[in-house]
C-alpha cells in the first residue's frame, strides 16, 4: 500500500513496527455538541483507511479519544473550555453534556456505517496517565512550572514544526480568534501540559494534581491515551488537516520527549469540507448534521457515497444540489445491484479473486476512493453471472460500506411486492405468489359470473391464508397481514 504521508509530504510504502499488525490512532471528538457533516468526512475517510488494511491482510488495533475536558475555544491555551461552554447553553453538568453529545456521535457513526474503533477512551478516564506523562517531562527538562500551570518547552527540540508545509491557514490555527499572549510562557510555542486552579477558577472539572487542582491541556490527552493503548511505537496517527498544527505538532513534541525514541512515522489528514462560503465550522453558524440531512430526506449513505467521490487530500464542497446528484447516482447504483439476480450461480471464485486483487491496486494507491467506486460499476459490468457480480461487490463493501447489497435486496422485494397478474382487463397485485394471484382472480371470475357462494368461499380461503384483499377499480390488491 502506498499512502501519503504527511509528515514527509510524500506518498510512501506503508510499513508497521510489527509486520501484518497496525497501531492507529484517531484524534475523536470533542463533545460539546453534535458533529457536523465536515468533521464526520475526517471520520468516515479514517473508517475506510481501517477497513481497507483489513481487508489487505492487517490486524488493526485502532484506538479513539473523546475529548470530554481541556478543549478550549481557542487552540492556543486560551479561552473557555469548550465543554463548560456546552454545560452553560444548556443548563447541564460536563459530564451530562458529554455524554449525550458522546451517544449522539456515536448514533450519526452508525447512520454511517462508521465502525467504533477497538478501544475508546474519554480523557477524564485517564487523568493519572497524563499526571503521570508531565512528571515525566519535567524530569527531563522538557517542561516547567510558571503561574500555575506547566508548560512545554518548545526550545529545547530540534525541530517543533513537524508539518511545516501546510496551508497558511492551517498554520494559523493557533493564532486566531484575538488570541491575547499568554505572559507565562518563555517562548511563544510553548503550551499548556496542565492548567491549575489559577487559570480559570470556574472550570467544572478538576483534579489534584502534584501542581495544584486543575486540569490536563488538550494535547496531553491525546499522547497519554495512544501510548497507553497503542504503546510507543504508533503506525498510523489520523486527524483532520486542521489538528496538524498546533495539536498533532504538540503531541510528537511531547510523546517523542518523553519516550525517548521516534513516535509514529505515518500521519494521514483529511482536507476540508467546504460550503461555497468557505469552510465549515461551528463557530461560523453553517452547522449541518446528519440528523438535517435525514429531516430533509436524505440516506446519511448517500453522505458516505459523496464524500468516497472524492480524495481525501482534497477540499470537498458541499451544496445540496450536489448531494441531490449523489442521491441520483447512488439511487442507480442500487438499482443496478438489484438487477443481479443472487440465483444465476455459482460463484466463480476465481473471477473474485481477480477483481479483489485489481480493488486492492487501486485503493491501495493513496486511498483512492473515487477509483473504487469506479470499480463497483466495473464489477457489475463483468462477464460473468449475477451470482458471482454479487460476490465481488460484497467483496468491495467490506471496505466502503454503503450496505449495497442489503439496500438491493429490498429494491428486490418492493419489486416482488408490485409484480402484477391480469386477466380480461382485471389486475392483481400482490407479493409475488402466482397461488395466490390465481385465487384472487378466480374470486372476480365468480363475482362476476354472478357466482357469489363461490367468491365468497375463495374470499374466506384466502383470509384463512392471512390474505386481505382490497378492490379497487379495474382490479385488486393483496398482501399477507
Amino acid at each position: 500500500m502506498q499512502l501519503y504521508n504527511s509528515a514527509t509530504h510524500k506518498k510512501e510504502e506503508f510499513t508497521t513496527h510489527t509486520p501484518g499488525h497496525v497501531e492507529m490512532y484517531t484524534c475523536g471528538p470533542t463533545v460539546y455538541h453534535f458533529a457536523h457533516i465536515g468533521n464526520l468526512r475526517s471520520y468516515i475517510m479514517e473508517d475506510v483507511l481501517e477497513k481497507f488494511l483489513r481487508y489487505d491482510g492487517y490486524d488493526v488495533n485502532r484506538v479513539m479519544n473523546i475529548t470530554d475536558v481541556g478543549h478550549l475555544s481557542s487552540d492556543a491555551d486560551t479561552g473557555e473550555d469548550k465543554m463548560l461552554k456546552g454545560a452553560k447553553r444548556e443548563h447541564k453538568t460536563v459530564m451530562e453534556i458529554a455524554q449525550y453529545y458522546t451517544d449522539a456521535f456515536f448514533d450519526d457513526c452508525r447512520k454511517l456505517n462508521i465502525k467504533t474503533p477497538d478501544v475508546v477512551q474519554p480523557a477524564t478516564g485517564l487523568i493519572d496517565e497524563f499526571i503521570k506523562l508531565v512528571e515525566g517531562l519535567l524530569d527531563k527538562g522538557y517542561a516547567y512550572v510558571a503561574g500555575g500551570n506547566v508548560y512545554f518547552d518548545t526550545s529545547k527540540l530540534e525541530r517543533y514544526y513537524v508539518f511545516n508545509d501546510h496551508d497558511e491557514e492551517d498554520l494559523a490555527v493557533g493564532v486566531r480568534e484575538g488570541v491575547e499572549e499568554d505572559q507565562n510562557k518563555r517562548n511563544k510555542n510553548d503550551f499548556v501540559l496542565w492548567f491549575t486552579k489559577s487559570k480559570f477558577e470556574d472550570q467544572a472539572l478538576k483534579w489534584d494534581s502534584p501542581w495544584g487542582v486543575g486540569y490536563p491541556g488538550w494535547h496531553i490527552e491525546c499522547s497519554g491515551i495512544s501510548l497507553k493503548y497503542n504503546g510507543e511505537y504508533l503506525d498510523l496517527h489520523c486527524g483532520g488537516i486542521d489538528n496538524a498544527f498546533p495539536h498533532h505538532t504538540n503531541e510528537i513534541a511531547q510523546s517523542e520527549s518523553y519516550i525517548g525514541h521516534p513516535w509514529c512515522k505515518q500521519w494521514f489528514h483529511v482536507h476540508h469540507l467546504n460550503t461555497n462560503s468557505g469552510k465549515m465550522s461551528k463557530s461560523k453558524g453553517e452547522f449541518l448534521t446528519v440528523s438535517l440531512l435525514e429531516e430533509k430526506g436524505y440516506d446519511p449513505l448517500v453522505y458516505r457515497f459523496f464524500c468516497l467521490q472524492s480524495h481525501y487530500r482534497k477540499g470537498l464542497v458541499f451544496s445540496w444540489e450536489n448531494l441531490d446528484n449523489a442521491t441520483v447516482a447512488f439511487q442507480k447504483l442500487i438499482a443496478k445491484v438489484a438487477a443481479q439476480d443472487p440465483a444465476d450461480g455459482p460463484v466463480d471464485e476465481a473471477v473474485v479473486a481477480e477483481y479483489k486483487d485489481k480493488f486492492q491496486k487501486q485503493v491501495g494507491n493513496d486511498l483512492n476512493t473515487a477509483l473504487a467506486v469506479t470499480a463497483l460499476y466495473d464489477a457489475l459490468k463483468a462477464k460473468t453471472n449475477g451470482a458471482t457480480r454479487l460476490a465481488v461487490l460484497d467483496s468491495f463493501d467490506q471496505v466502503l460500506s454503503l450496505s449495497l447489497l442489503d439496500k438491493a435486496a429490498k429494491v428486490r422485494e418492493e419489486q416482488k411486492k408490485q409484480k402484477t397478474a391480469s386477466q380480461g382487463g382485471y389486475t392483481v397485485t400482490g407479493e409475488g405468489d402466482p397461488a395466490v394471484d390465481a385465487l384472487v382472480l378466480q374470486r372476480y371470475e365468480a363475482k362476476k359470473a354472478k357466482n357469489f357462494a363461490e367468491a365468497d368461499r375463495i374470499r374466506d380461503e384466502l383470509k384463512a391464508q392471512g390474505i386481505e384483499v382490497t378492490d379497487l377499480p379495474g382490479g385488486a390488491i393483496w398482501k399477507r397481514v
